[in-house]
């Protein structure tokens, strides 16, 4: 199977090519794609040198699966293209996630929804991803009311750049064009995206409207608080769930350790809980800090970590391919 990744050259690329290695995808042909000034250059890919191609010559090869990470204004313009000649477009960018024509897919939730007919398919947002992959099972068990979230995330969600900003200012130097409008070292800015007329920043409408939209619901109620710090390994969020009906602690527990993709760690008092430094380069959802709200009847505590990289965007974009491979659906 023919393969293309659009933005091959970028922090997000670079994982979507590292898992589509890792987790063995039947690839009979890597075609990298990026900017024009990267045509002619080399990646490594299974050991062996690709060159990267235009956006034309990769329509051209047509391939069956295009994996997208080159922003949403490149999305929009050339995914649909990829989609008229036949190829499958997975994209990581916003461009299409809240549009109605468009699946916006996890897939341990809304695989099953995908037919060969859709040739544009979002994936979410990073941390939309790890928080959903966590309050499907209890939706369905008790019901879902409404989320509380607040979200730590790490520099590697803006990219390269940003990255380089935190290692210079670690290092004293402050000279580097600001990826931010303030230092990251140090610091937390209470500051994801753009600011909205309603006071919220885009990164938390994003969770408002994917939570909804990906896990079928419009009553489910979601209000969050997006921040910034200066870690690397991944994104955490500390989630409070309202639910319709009442739950034993115990069986929550117990319903997330037999959902795909979570794994549980959750020993305080051995002071076990999901960190982004252990959570760093894998592919699951970790979940600790699982508590009632003893504030609120119906109301649990969780904290959630995930590698934002990973199954925050590479590792999902990947399993969409698989769903699709797997099910005859390019």
């Amino acid at each position: 199977m023919k393969i293309a990744v659009v933005g091959a050259t970028g922090l997000v690329g670079g994982e979507i090519l590292k898992v589509l290695e890792e987790r063995n995808f039947p690839v009979t042909e890597l075609i990298p794609v990026a900017s024009e000034r990267s045509v002619g250059k080399q990646i490594t890919f299974k050991g062996k040198q690709v060159t990267i191609v235009s956006f034309e010559d990769a329509i051209a090869a047509k391939p069956a699966i295009a994996i997208f990470s080159a922003g949403g204004g490149t999305s929009l313009k050339l995914a649909p293209q990829f989609a008229e000649a036949g190829i499958t477009v997975v994209d990581n960018s916003s461009a299409w996630r809240m549009d109605p024509t468009k699946k916006l897919v996890v897939p341990e939730i809304n695989a099953h929804t995908l037919t060969p007919e859709d040739k544009i398919i979002a994936n979410p947002n990073c941390s939309t991803i790890q928080m959903v992959v966590v309050l499907n099972p209890l939706h369905k068990r008790y019901g879902v009311k409404r989320v509380v979230v607040s979200t730590y995330q790490s520099v590697t969600g803006t990219g390269k750049a940003a990255v380089d900003q935190l290692y210079a200012e670690r290092s004293g130097d402050y000279s580097n064009p600001k990826v931010y409008p303030h230092p990251i070292d140090l610091n937390v800015l209470p500051h994801i995206d753009v600011f909205l007329d309603n006071g919220y920043t885009k990164e938390e409408m994003k969770m408002v409207n994917e939570t909804k939209k990906i896990m079928g619901d419009d009553t489910i109620q979601v209000t969050a608080t997006t921040v910034r710090i200066p870690t690397i390994g991944g994104h955490s969020e500390a989630v409070n769930i309202e639910f319709e009906n009442d739950f034993e602690v115990s069986d929550v527990v117990k319903i997330l350790e037999e959902s795909e993709g979570v794994i549980i760690q959750d020993d305080p008092k051995n002071a076990i809980y999901p960190m982004p430094l252990t959570a760093h380069g894998k592919d699951e959802v970790f979940v600790g800090r699982i508590r009632r709200d003893e504030s609120q009847e119906n109301t649990l505590n969780l904290w959630i970590v995930a590698d934002n990289l990973r199954k925050g965007a590479a590792t999902n974009a990947v399993q969409i391919a698989e769903y699709l491979a797997e099910n005859n659906l390019v």
